[in-house]
C-alpha cells in the first residue's frame, strides 16, 4: 500500500484488519508483517524558509532532496543522518520520515543534538485512522503528551508520519580534522574525552582501532577553527602524535555510515556506553572489528553471525542494539535492549493510547 495523500493514508489505516509494517524508503532493513504501508507517495518539500531556518516536508521526501535544497542556501541538517544502505546492503532512498521515526543522528549530535532536538512539529495518522498535528505551525495537543518528542525515535510504532517540520542550521565556513596516534582503546578514549571536555567545541570524535588514530572534528568560522586546532594540539600532545588530516567530509561520512564494516560478513551491533566503561566493554565484545563514534558514546561492533552480544556483556550501564543480522537472529535476540518491567509497562501504555489495535510494526520494540 502506497497512499498518495494524507487523507488516503488515514482511510487506509481506518480500514485495516491486520498489522502492517511501516516503511519509508526501505533502507533500514526492518522486518515485520508482510503487509506494508509505504510513505514514499507522500513526498515533497511543502515549506522552506531559509531566513527562519525552517523546512517542512512530507514524510516520504528523500533526504537527498532536502539536503540539496539546503545546500543551495548554505544550510544543512545539523544532525547529519546516517545512510544505512552500505552497512545493511539495502536499496531505495532514505526518507525524512524514516530518519525522524528512528531518530537517526550522526557524529555531530555531541555538539548540535540528535534529530529529535531539531524536530519542530509533526503530522501523523494514529492507529484509529485519525490525523494528529502537534508543534510547529499547528498545535493540536490532543493527548497531553509531547508528541514531537515521542514520535522522534518511535520507529513507526505510534503512528504513520505524514509531515515533519525541522530546524536547520548554516553550514560551517571551515572544517578541520585532527588525528592522534594512540596505542590502544584506553589511550584513544582518554584523548577523545579530553578533547570533548575542553572548551574548544569539538563536533565529532571517533576511533578506529584498525587505523590506530583517534579523530576529532572542529567546525566554524575559519579563524575560530584555526585557533581551536592549535589549542587542541596542545591538549592532545600527551596522548600521541597529533596531525591534521585532509578530506574531512569523506572522513566523517565514513564514520557516520560505519563504512569500515561495509562488505564484511557478520552481525553488526551498536552499543551505547559510558566513556569510562568503553575500553573494558570493547575488550569483552570479542568483535572482529570495532569503531568508536565517541561523539555519541557509541561502539559499533562486527561479530560472528548469531553471537548474543548481550549475554556476553552481561549487565552494564548502557544498551546494545542489533542493527544487522539474519531474521532468525533478530527474532531470537530482539533488535533492541530488553526494557525493565517498569519501562515496558509505560511503553505498552503509550502504544495502547496511540495504536489501540496494535497495527503498527508489532513486536519491533518489545
Amino acid at each position: 500500500m502506497k497512499p498518495r495523500t494524507e487523507a488516503e493514508l488515514a482511510e487506509t489505516v481506518a480500514g485495516l484488519q491486520d498489522p502492517v509494517r511501516i516503511a519509508g524508503g526501505g533502507t533500514r532493513g526492518i522486518g515485520g508483517p508482510e503487509m506494508t504501508i509505504e510513505t514514499g507517495g507522500l513526498s515533497g518539500i511543502t515549506l522552506y524558509e531559509p531566513g527562519a531556518l525552517t523546512v517542512v516536508a512530507q514524510a516520504g521526501t528523500p533526504v537527498a532532496e532536502i539536503e540539496a535544497a539546503l545546500e543551495a542556501e548554505g544550510q544543512q541538517l545539523a544532525f547529519e543522518p546516517m545512510d544505512h544502505r552500505g552497512l545493511l546492503g539495502t536499496n531505495g532512498a532514505p526518507t525524512i520520515g524514516g530518519v525522524v521515526a528512528a531518530n537517526i543522528s550522526g557524529p555531530r549530535r555531541i555538539q548540535a543534538g540528535a534529530c529529535r532536538d531539531f524536530l519542530l512539529g509533526v503530522r501523523y495518522v494514529d492507529g484509529k485512522g485519525q490525523v494528529v498535528k502537534n508543534g510547529g505551525r499547528v498545535m493540536k495537543n490532543v493527548t497531553g503528551y509531547d508528541l514531537v518528542k515521542l514520535m522522534g525515535g518511535s520507529w513507526g510504532t505510534l503512528g504513520v508520519l505524514t509531515e515533519v517540520s525541522l530546524k536547520v542550521l548554516p553550514k560551517p565556513q571551515a572544517v578541520a580534522t585532527l588525528a592522534v596516534r594512540v596505542a590502544d582503546a584506553s589511550r584513544a578514549v582518554g584523548a577523545l574525552s579530553a578533547a570533548l571536555k575542553s572548551p574548544f567545541e569539538v563536533s565529532g570524535a571517533a576511533f578506529d582501532p584498525q587505523d590506530g588514530h583517534a579523530l576529532l572534528r572542529i567546525e566554524g568560522f575559519a579563524d575560530s577553527v584555526a585557533y581551536r586546532v592549535g589549542q587542541l594540539k596542545s591538549v592532545l600532545a600527551e596522548y600521541g602524535d597529533v596531525a591534521e588530516r585532509d578530506g574531512s567530509a569523506e572522513i566523517w561520512q565514513a564514520i557516520r555510515d560505519v563504512s569500515a564494516f561495509h562488505g564484511h560478513e557478520g552481525d553488526v551491533w551498536r552499543i551505547s556506553v559510558k566513556p569510562s566503561d568503553a575500553p573494558g566493554i570493547a575488550a569483552r565484545l570479542g568483535a572482529d572489528q570495532t569503531l568508536f563514534d565517541w561523539g555519541g558514546g557509541l561502539i559499533w561492533a562486527l561479530v560472528r553471525k548469531g553471537d548474543d552480544l548481550r549475554a556476553r556483556l552481561g549487565a552494564f550501564d548502557g544498551h546494545a542494539t542489533l542493527v544487522r543480522a539474519a531474521a532468525e537472529t533478530v527474532e531470537a535476540l530482539g533488535r533492541f535492549q530488553p526494557e525493565s518491567a517498569g519501562i515496558q509497562a509505560l511503553t505498552q501504555s503509550i502504544r495502547q493510547r496511540f495504536d489501540p489495535r496494535g497495527l503498527f510494526n508489532p513486536g519491533l520494540m518489545g
